[in-house]
């Protein structure tokens, strides 16, 4: 099968490629700026690709400028689906990617995909957006929309958290400044994400929504233990109020029955296991 993956040079994007590779699909990236509709209805209407991950778009929630979260994730995202919708003949399925950000402050219990989103930043709005744009095009494309909670790995930019810590750990440093840790995330593995993705892809269950998580969370102080467990080596924690993001979502855990009941079992990775790999 003729896969397209939009990102397939970012972090996400290096892992799907090589997970759809061995399993037999042929893979091929995009190179037009999504924002640009007539570049890329043009290089869809060439390249007729029979499934599509679309991976592309602005991941930093602290991104300076909020204007490119809506030209990207929301604009470019219906210029790709529309794209798709004229000048396509052999498309069998879509995979779109949101984010858990749009269910917001949540505090209490496990969130299933039927919580009402509540985002708290320009990010998240500009996902939710981007999940009711999608479902116009649902009567015209076989489309299911994914929503990834936290997840890492080896290549991720070290603006992230996780990379950020695995960096002054391999390099022994005596403190390391984060924002709020009184915060609790899951973690999971982005070789597992990948998996899914191409499993959700072959599945093609048209019309769905789904969690991506692992239905675990640790908070910053219990990532830096496990890294002081795995290395061996001590750091100390300071609060910069300068990395504090105003309306910091403080829990996020997700509810993943919904994808389990669709795929079945899959290989997925453990936190320590994906650490211990980050820190090679």
């Amino acid at each position: 099968m003729l896969t397209l993956v939009t990102g397939v040079e970012g972090f996400t994007g290096y892992f799907v490629k090589a997970e759809l590779e061995a399993n037999g699909h042929r893979v091929v990236g995009l190179s037009s700026d999504l924002t640009d509709a007539t570049a890329v209805a043009n290089e869809i209407s060439g390249l007729q690709p029979e499934a599509v991950i679309h991976l592309a778009g602005i991941a930093f929630v602290a991104e300076d400028t909020a204007n490119a979260f809506y030209e990207v994730n929301l604009i470019g995202t219906r210029n790709l689906l529309e794209a798709l919708a004229r000048h396509t003949s052999n498309l069998k399925s879509v995979l779109v990617t949101s984010s858990a950000n749009v269910y917001g402050n949540s505090t209490g219990g496990v969130l299933d995909e039927n919580v009402a989103p509540n985002p708290s930043n320009d990010y998240a709005v500009s996902k939710l957006a981007m999940e009711y744009m999608t479902r116009l095009w649902s009567d015209k494309l076989p489309i299911c929309i994914v929503r990834p909670f936290n997840y890492t790995g080896i290549g991720q930019n070290e603006k992230f958290l996780i990379p950020k810590i695995i960096k002054h750990f391999k390099k022994k440093e005596p403190v390391i400044e984060l924002g709020n840790i009184d915060v609790w995330r899951e973690f999971g593995d982005v070789r597992t994400v990948a998996t899914l993705y191409r499993m959700l892809i072959e599945d093609c269950p048209q019309g769905e929504t789904f969690n991506v998580c692992t239905g675990k969370t640790y908070s910053l102080k219990e990532v830096i233990e496990l890294c002081e467990n795995l290395t061996g080596h001590k750091i100390e924690i300071k609060v910069n109020p300068a990395f504090v993001r105003e309306n910091e979502v403080r829990e996020l855990k997700g509810d993943n029955s919904r994808l389990l009941k669709q795929l079945g079992a899959f290989k997925s990775y453990t936190f320590e296991e994906t650490l211990s790999w980050m820190l090679k």
